[in-house]
């Protein structure tokens, strides 16, 4: 739990995504780190006590440390005009509904949209007349707003609503409320720490801050050392090193990076620091996929060298790689690294073996590899 706890210290927030085609997004930036790690740490720092993690729109939607809490008040403060557009229509057309979802969520939380759904009046065709998509969009409002929080996640990967006085810390709820300007320089301050190095704009979007208050609170790091004001070669933006940030000699990673994985969520940072153009495909259709619908790229060294598509057949017990391409400097060892990788990746997730489908410019090679990895 020590080791988890430091991982997201550094990586800042764990973003939550539905598909499961390999492993939820919020497992895979820990496994990229930790390596194989019992999944049941993380459930148990976001859904017991004492709880290390909660839910939030830190990035997108995302784990976040608990501490986090009381700096996303900024954000909340503004549900009502910056909440996604359903909830903050459905609070400007119906707020008696939130309020009464809310009401309900206190009565009975923790708790799902279905669950409240089912308590709905529908008797009276005078009344309000809600169905579950504007209960959902009034529980999206109040969790934006901080008003509710998320308790757990039940086995369809349902949110379990409920108030935060009954999901936080007390001291994390005590603690005095930031002003806009010291929310947006931890935010910032924490941001640099998870980069290391980056512009204003990456550091800006970790946090999806907007560019007044973060270029106000670089400026302030700035000021006070915690920033150094460094160039990036090949880059024309004025870029920043967190004073902490290590300098090795040599970095000897080795890990396949999820879409959702900080290192590349920002798609433009990843091409100018890594030369590799990355996009997920996922709603692009099948016959215009380019590399695959679920793709991940792979580290190694400090260079991103190849990518895979891959897929868990859990029926068949088999990690399934549907297509495997290397970039065009990858050095001679990234099949048989890649190869190890993926047989870890496979007993972590509970399958037996790796299957290497024949799409890609690296999968003949990959092919022979896993299968040398495995003594075959």
């Amino acid at each position: 739990m020590r080791t988890l706890a430091r991982t997201v210290a550094r990586t800042g927030v764990l973003q939550i995504d539905s598909v499961n085609v390999l492993a939820r997004a919020h497992f895979m930036p820990l496994f990229s780190r930790m390596g194989p790690y019992d999944p049941a740490l993380l459930h148990r720092a976001a859904g017991t006590r004492p709880r290390r993690l909660v839910e939030y729109w830190a990035h997108e939607a995302a784990f976040m440390p608990v501490d986090l809490w009381p700096y996303m008040a900024h954000r909340m403060r503004r549900a009502r005009a910056e909440a996604w557009g359903g909830p903050r229509q459905i609070f400007a057309e119906k707020p008696e509904l939130v309020g009464w979802v809310l009401d309900e969520v206190r009565r009975c939380g923790p708790v799902t949209a279905r669950g409240i759904e089912g308590d709905l009046p529908r008797t009276d065709k005078d009344n309000w007349g809600w169905n579950w998509s504007e209960t959902k969009q009034a529980l999206e409002f109040l969790f934006f707003a901080g008003e509710v929080t998320v308790s757990g996640r039940n086995a369809q990967f349902e949110r379990l609503y409920d108030v935060p006085e009954h999901v936080l810390p007390a001291h994390i709820l005590a603690m005095p409320t930031p002003t806009d300007e010291e929310a947006h320089v931890e935010l910032i301050r924490r941001a640099a720490i998870s980069h290391g190095v980056a512009t204003e704009r990456c550091l800006r979007d970790y946090f999806r801050m907007g560019p007044e208050g973060s270029r106000r609170a670089v400026a302030t790091l700035v000021e006070g050392g915690e920033l150094l004001p460094v160039s990036i070669e090949g880059w024309r933006r004025p870029a920043y090193l967190h004073r902490d940030a290590r300098l090795p000699r040599r970095v000897n990673a080795k890990a396949l990076l999820s879409p959702f994985d900080p290192l590349v969520w920002e798609r433009t940072r990843t091409e100018q620091l890594f030369g590799f153009r990355y996009r997920i495909e996922i709603y692009v259709p099948e016959h215009l996929r380019v590399h695959g619908y679920y793709v991940l790229p792979f580290l190694l060294g400090e260079n991103l060298v190849a990518r895979v598509d891959l897929k868990a057949d859990r029926k068949a017990g088999l990690l399934v790689v549907k297509g495997a391409y290397a970039e065009p400097d990858a050095p001679r060892e990234t099949a048989a690294e890649l190869a190890g990788e993926l047989h870890s990746l496979a007993s972590w997730l509970g399958l037996d073996a790796v299957m290497v489908e024949p799409r890609g410019d690296l999968a003949a090679e990959l092919a022979v590899a896993v299968k040398e990895a495995a003594g075959v």
